[in-house]
């Protein structure tokens, strides 16, 4: 941020006159001739967030090499209390836009602003790691490294809590490698598994290759407006001669393939079902929700704040990405087999695929109905980022006994645990949008609307054809559950302990159990009460 920064007040010190290239060496002789000073004023409270989440981190990780084996959980507890007060040092925030690293010469232009969109999104970000470390207590305790998986937890937690707040480009970037690069080490943290291995590595190099474009984007987008800091460019777009108008497009249309990759979008999905399937069930929970509140926070902020004057750009594109991305997620789960090995994870994969083109309708009608339609895709990536870190946390409660994770497995689960089958029919219920889970039924209302207000007539169409898809296979999960069992699985056997069919007694940690509690309690309470989110998209977050 600051090298983005003071990059920036040396250009507004010599008056705009040099170009990119000396920008740079401006920067003393301003400082040495007298001019303005770039000295900037550091707001602490308003980038505690990230930066409390990253300190903790580092801490657990110096930690690791002193603390003895039989008290590494320790660890775990200690990432536990960080995010919960990493999430407290949002309350002080609420209720006024705070900004910081601004130039010295220009207090508008500034590289972090802790607003109603930045504060939403690090709440969704900080509470979906929060939970995410309660599923994985059990799993650093028994097979995952403890101090490694710690830090590269909170050091992708704490850059995607920085992303949503970044306001220029170069933040953006570096805030979306923070993001990415632990992740690419969570997935393939199971040391010696082939399957975990592959999955990495098949995240990584897809992952770099869109980085790779989407800095080639960035180029662009510097060299026809000279600046990084999103409201200048939005500003200097508008002044681009006819001679740069294709570059300035093409890096518009560049720029915003990182952000897609992140969300899943179609065509940039195919690394999601063996990444989800390769990942430990905490991670492949913890990709669902914060990877694409990365990606979708991302193009939130480079579309609306960065490129309205470009709309005709990134807004039929996005709608595209959009109706393919909801088709093709809806299309792969439906065909999902219930014998499958890890089926049940590759329905919940490509669902999260199906989930982010219906965030992304949002998105395409801000071009056409302005910024005030974000707050819809703000109200459903909260009610989704709840239900499926739900889902996958039963998913996890099941593994213990059905390691191969079937969608048979879940068969007859209602007469074994029948509190935890309540609770995950009610998570698919959300998903689908069906009564008692009202918040995802009214999630999606929104959404259609506002692609109906846009004019989007086509895209809401797309939409409610998918919804109606959809149904069939949260359904056909919904049934399974509360099936009559299936008869013992004869010499079916993992890890020593014999299975006998779904929800076999197996002692579900404590940890697990309160992720489960905590998110059905959230999910209850925001069907009862959903104007708790919905109202994030009658709210201007800008």
């Amino acid at each position: 941020m600051n090298g983005a920064a003071a990059q920036e007040a040396a250009e507004a010190a010599t008056d705009g006159a040099l170009s990119p290239a000396v920008a740079p060496g401006a920067v003393s002789l301003a400082d040495a001739s007298g001019g303005a000073s770039l000295v900037q004023s550091v707001d602490w409270l308003a980038i505690a967030p990230p930066t409390i989440t990253a300190v903790v981190g580092l801490i657990l990780l110096v930690a690791d090499l002193f603390v003895p084996e039989k008290r590494k959980r320790l660890l775990g507890y200690g990432a536990v209390a960080g995010l919960t007060v990493a999430i407290i040092s949002l309350v002080p925030l609420l209720g006024e836009d705070r900004t910081t690293f601004c130039l010295t010469t220009d207090t508008t232009a500034c590289s972090y602003t802790a607003d109603a969109f930045a504060l939403s999104i690090q709440l969704l970000v900080l509470g979906g790691a929060l939970l995410t470390a309660l599923l994985s207590l059990h799993r650093t305790r028994d097979e995952l490294p403890a101090g490694e998986y710690w830090f590269l937890l909170l050091s992708s937690t704490a850059g995607a809590a920085l992303l949503p707040a970044s306001r220029d480009l170069a933040t953006l970037i570096v805030a979306l490698e923070v993001a990415s690069l632990p992740a690419f080490a969570l997935v393939g943290m199971r040391r010696g598994d082939r399957l975990s291995s592959e999955s990495a590595l098949k995240f990584f190099l897809s992952s770099v290759t869109a980085t790779a474009v989407t800095l080639l984007g960035v180029s662009f987008v510097y060299a026809t407006t000279g600046s990084l800091h999103l409201t200048r460019i939005a500003a200097n777009l508008g002044d681009v001669s006819g001679q740069l108008e294709t570059l300035a497009r093409t890096g518009v249309a560049l720029t915003l393939i990182g952000f897609a990759f992140k969300t899943a979008a179609v065509p940039f999905h195919f690394w999601v079902p063996d990444t989800y399937v390769g990942a430990p069930l905490p991670i492949a929970a913890f990709l669902s929700v914060i990877g694409k509140a990365v990606g979708f926070s991302g193009l939130v902020l480079v579309t609306v704040i960065a490129f309205p004057g470009y709309a005709d750009v990134w807004g039929p594109a996005i709608a595209v990405l959009a109706a393919l991305t909801m088709t093709a997620g809806n299309a792969a789960a439906l065909l999902q087999s219930a014998s499958r090995d890890w089926s049940a994870v590759r329905l919940l994969a490509w669902s999260s695929v199906a989930q982010a083109g219906y965030i992304l309708v949002p998105i395409a009608a801000a071009a056409y109905a302005g910024a005030d339609q974000i707050g819809s895709t703000v109200a459903y990536a909260l009610m989704y980022a709840v239900v499926n870190l739900g889902a996958f946390a039963v998913v996890t409660v099941v593994s213990r006994t059905s390691p191969r994770n079937r969608l048979s497995d879940y068969r007859g689960l209602w007469y074994t645990r029948p509190l935890t089958a309540l609770t995950l029919g009610f998570f698919l219920l959300c998903l689908a949008g069906l009564p008692p889970g009202i918040i995802g039924l009214f999630a999606k209302v929104t959404v259609f609307s506002s692609a109906v207000d846009a004019g989007l007539g086509w895209l809401a169409v797309v939409m409610g054809v998918n919804v109606v898809i959809a149904l069939y296979y949260y359904l056909k999960w919904t049934a399974i559950l509360f099936q009559a069992p299936a008869t013992a699985k004869a010499g079916a056997e993992s890890g020593g302990i014999a299975v006998s069919g779904a929800g076999t007694l197996v002692r579900t940690p404590v940890a697990v159990t309160t992720a489960i509690a905590l998110t059905a309690a959230v999910g209850v309470l925001l069907s009862g009460y959903p104007q708790l989110v919905l109202r994030f998209a009658a709210t201007s977050l800008f």
